[in-house]
């Protein structure tokens, strides 16, 4: 069977690899925020949220993947008006025209849905009570985008990827420039690579799509648990035997509470979410953290000097 996907947010982290582990489903059609790179006439400017219904009806897609979102956590708290559009109210519009085309709606959530509080990882179904702009826009999101009954919603958390910036990235930068760092070591969490994402959207989609009873929201990130000054650690460690050349090693990583580095948005401590539903529904098996850091820093890094 031949299907179309309208794929946005083509140049983010997760979108960048949606396009490589979508192409093998059907014929995709890939845009982005700015519209230079779009095929004429077509928007992927979530503040244009009539050029985005408009978009949705000329492609006629079987389904939606949407990867764009406003993700940076501290400035929607200043912009409270812009992230609600691109998080809830754009969703909306995209979840109003798959329900009107009969389409798919894939979107991706965060774990900041949550407050963060205990240590348990948290399911699904667990009450919902976000911290910060961010997580309270891409909550409505959530809702909006439940409206269209064929609608896959992947929650996940400290999203990275070898392209584009990242934490492990900033350790890096920060490590050769400096002899000691801190970091926090109260918050925890998977840190979970944007290829992994990928390739299980691109499994529970066409599992989904021939068992439309799968439809519904599921918790997706690496196994294990870390913590940010742990990640730094493994990070930095990884990098001194591939060859950098660091200032600070993993030894000169302090570690400091969340409390000592306020933010204008809140942060849960406890980021980690249970993936026993998308596993046992999709038969998958999601790999350890640590599998695919390894893998992005063996991308990033140069080769050794001789």
């Amino acid at each position: 069977m031949s299907m179309k996907i309208l794929l946005l947010g083509r140049g983010g982290q997760v979108g960048w690899e949606l396009q490589r582990s979508l192409a093998v489903l059907g014929e995709l059609v890939a845009l982005d925020f700015d519209p230079a790179g779009n095929p004429d006439g077509l928007s992927g400017d979530f503040s244009d949220l009539t050029g985005l219904a408009d978009t949705v009806r000329k492609v006629k897609p079987d389904v939606i993947v949407n990867a764009a979102a406003h993700t940076a956590v501290d400035k929607a708290e200043s912009e409270p008006d812009l992230a609600r559009t691109l998080n809830a109210l754009a969703p909306g519009v995209l979840a109003t025209e798959a329900n009107r085309i009969g389409a798919w709606l894939v979107h991706y959530s965060t774990d900041y849905v949550f407050d963060g509080s205990g240590s348990k990882p948290w399911s699904e179904d667990d009450a919902k009570a976000p911290l910060s702009v961010y997580g309270q826009t891409k909550l409505e999101g959530e809702l909006a985008v439940a409206s269209c009954p064929r609608h896959l919603t992947l929650r996940t958390s400290w999203v990275y990827a070898a392209r584009g910036g990242n934490f492990a990235k900033t350790m890096l930068r920060l490590a050769a420039e400096r002899d000691a760092l801190t970091v926090i070591n109260d918050q925890f969490g998977a840190p979970t690579s944007a290829e992994l994402l990928a390739d299980v959207t691109a499994h529970a989609l066409r599992a989904a799509m021939a068992q439309p009873a799968l439809a519904g929201t599921y918790h997706c990130v690496a196994a294990g648990e870390t913590n940010w000054h742990a990640y730094a650690c493994f990070v930095l460690a990884q990098a001194h035997s591939l060859g950098w050349s660091l200032k600070a090693g993993p030894e000169q990583v302090a570690p400091i509470a969340t409390a000592s580095y306020p933010t204008p948005a809140r942060r849960p401590l406890n980021s980690r979410l249970s993936t026993a539903k998308l596993q046992t529904a999709f038969d998958l098996r999601l790999p350890h953290w640590q599998v695919h850091a390894a893998r992005m820093l063996q991308e990033i890094t140069p080769p050794k000097t001789p």
